[in-house]
């Protein structure tokens, strides 16, 4: 691909051989028509299905399609930081590679960052399900989840781990990177002084494979993880430098 992306599109997966192809033929569909050039960069967080397979066999017919590959699953989080290294565009959004994030959601959350009367401290658009297609005990625990993170954070967030979410390439860099820190986008966005936008986002039911995490995991890395973040927000850099110059 020689034209320059103005959005890369970053999916991370594990194990979803056979999601995959639909998943990426919706995301360009969903760009055809807006006239942005896109990438699709998948970062095969070490499968050990065919996913690999298959991502070698669809570059043959699309060659805005990239492939990484981390040789051990190093999780969610290390395969989108992977990805937005990687990626050449500077508008970059994120969608799950499970197939319950709609491609058809994308342009609407990057359009506020392409819109040129959006302010510049405009950094991340967070996509927030509605009517999730989840099973009840996976939403009561989400749900409480989000409660104790929105309460201790105050990150005005009611979902973070949508995967949906566009965002500035730069201003992402310049986070600080741990594990599960996709979970906390919106928080430490604020952190560094940037503006967070939300939207709602539909949500569909997985129609192959199965989650790779459960809900004790996610409850256990959790706790751990928003004392950590909550550490950070209090000990940011609060002083911002400002150039003398002659003139002024």
């Amino acid at each position: 691909m020689h034209e320059q992306p103005d959005i890369s599109v970053i999916v991370p997966a594990k194990n979803e051989e056979t999601n995959l192809p639909t998943l990426i033929a919706g995301i360009q569909s969903a760009f055809d028509a807006t006239g942005s050039v896109i990438e699709i960069v998948i970062v095969d967080d070490g499968s050990d299905d065919g996913t690999l397979s298959r991502l070698r066999e669809l570059q043959g017919d699309m060659p805005n399609l990239r492939v990484l590959h981390h040789p051990q699953s190093g999780g969610q989080s290390a395969a989108v930081h992977s990805g937005v290294r990687a990626a050449r565009a500077p508008i970059c959004c994120t969608l799950d590679g499970d197939g319950q994030n709609p491609p058809s959601e994308l342009p609407g959350l990057v359009a506020p960052l392409l819109d040129g009367d959006a302010p510049a401290s405009l950094a991340l658009v967070a996509g927030q399900r509605v009517k999730r297609q989840d099973t009840l005990s996976k939403k009561l625990a989400s749900r409480a989840a989000n409660g104790i993170r929105s309460f201790i954070l105050k990150d005005k967030t009611r979902d973070t781990g949508c995967g949906l979410k566009a965002f500035r390439r730069d201003a992402f860099l310049e986070l600080p990177y741990f594990d599960h820190m996709h979970r906390y986008l919106p928080a430490l966005f604020s952190m560094n002084g940037h503006d967070v936008a939300h939207v709602d986002v539909a949500h569909q039911a997985r129609h192959s494979g199965r989650s790779n995490y459960s809900n004790f995991q996610r409850a256990l890395v959790g706790a751990v993880d928003l004392l950590g973040v909550a550490w950070l927000i209090r000990r940011r850099k609060k002083a911002r430098a400002t150039e003398i110059n002659e003139a002024g």
